[in-house]
């Protein structure tokens, strides 16, 4: 059965099953940039409404909290931000699951996803220009320095990897040119 790593336990579960997912936030941020702690993994999940119920099957109530399913239903029937949490009891780590929904980026980072592979374990990755338009749009939203500091991480380390006219047209569509500024 899966690891109780802090991202293998619910990555290698949604492996099981051919989910299709990125993560992203801090997890892939130490990916492309600079180390830092966390307890959470931040997963993008294009979830079937017909697949709810699987959910129960990979995250059983004896190891996990998982939200009930008329709960996931009424967050995959928002157009934007539906979201819920798994929470492994023996450990307190946590999966902020966020449904794809209509949000362009999301669909966008599930096509262009990266596979990265570490010992025995499969986790595909959002690309980092998708991980920097979200940590900018977070710091639009809510400020957080430490936004602003995986953006630099991201770009010193991985400098090579991001497509920047890509990012930057991006930035301007999103309105995001001041957040960039910052960095």
């Amino acid at each position: 059965m899966p690891t109780t790593d802090p991202y293998f336990i619910f990555t290698d579960r949604l492996n099981l099953i051919g989910a299709r997912y990125v993560v992203t936030g801090s997890v892939a941020c130490m990916i492309y940039g600079d180390p830092r702690l966390t307890r959470d993994v931040d997963v993008v999940l294009e979830l079937p409404a017909d697949a709810i119920d699987k959910l129960a099957d990979l995250f059983p109530p004896d190891e996990f909290y998982c939200p009930p399913p008329e709960v996931i239903r009424v967050e995959l029937a928002r157009r934007q931000r539906g979201h819920f949490n798994l929470i492994h009891h023996d450990t307190g780590y946590k999966a902020d699951i966020y449904l794809r929904g209509s949000d362009a980026r999301n669909q966008w980072a599930l096509d262009h996803a990266i596979k990265f592979e570490m010992d025995d374990h499969i986790v595909w990755i959002a690309p980092p220009e998708s991980v920097i338009l979200s940590k900018l749009e977070f710091y639009r939203e809510g400020g957080g320095e430490k936004h602003l500091l995986d953006i630099r991480g991201i770009l010193q380390v991985s400098a090579g990897k991001i497509d920047r006219p890509f990012l930057e047209v991006r930035i301007t569509e999103l309105g995001l040119q001041a957040q960039w500024k910052l960095i």
